[in-house]
């Protein structure tokens, strides 16, 4: 990509993601956006067709940025991921943002992008390590189920008042993501 295109894909997703943290993002205008990141407005469009696909793209960066991209696994884990921990940081020194975004009146735009690239995680994760548990379940099916599972215990982990800490709500997510029967489960005593 062009180092000018990057440059200023980059300010528009900066200024877009600051103002989202003191802002609420249908508060947000374009104009407000290409002022903080010192462009013009048609170069706002050049770029992005809406506010909400570039907000999509700027949590992207955020996340890339913070370290938050899950690793590849050959093998399931015993615990968390060091990458989880590192994406649920980034959303702890964040929440603002992604309790709107998240929120009832978030972006349905974010929250789809979100969604697919836990999808896309799952999928490749599962396909990698083989794992029986799914057997004879369509992948994209596995995919949705868990990506919605997630996606609903970071909500709910990020509307508590007060929030847990992130080691906490790594093993919430954890537990829900490996489900009943999992390492942490008593044994019943049969």
């Amino acid at each position: 990509m062009d180092v000018r295109v990057e440059r200023t894909r980059r300010a528009l997703q900066e200024a877009l993601f600051a103002l989202a943290r003191e802002h609420p993002l249908e508060e947000v205008t374009v104009a407000d956006i290409v002022t903080r990141a010192g462009v013009n407005r048609s170069s706002f469009y050049q770029h992005y067709s809406d506010k909400e696909t570039l907000l999509a793209d700027a949590l992207d960066a955020a996340a890339e940025f913070a370290g938050a991209d899950l690793p590849e696994m050959a093998e399931p884990l015993a615990g968390p991921p060091q990458a989880l921990f590192d994406y649920l940081v980034h959303l702890d020194e964040n929440a603002e943002v992604y309790r709107r975004v998240l929120g009832p009146h978030g972006s349905a735009i974010v929250m789809a992008r979100l969604r697919g690239r836990l999808e896309s995680i799952v999928q490749e994760g599962i396909a990698r390590t083989s794992t029986p548990a799914f057997e004879g379940l369509p992948l994209d099916v596995v995919g949705a189920g868990i990506a919605g599972s997630a996606l609903g215990v970071i909500e709910a982990w990020l509307a508590r008042d007060p929030r847990p800490p992130v080691t906490t709500a790594a093993d919430w997510l954890w537990r829900v993501l490996l489900g009943p029967g999992g390492p942490w489960q008593a044994p019943t005593g049969r």
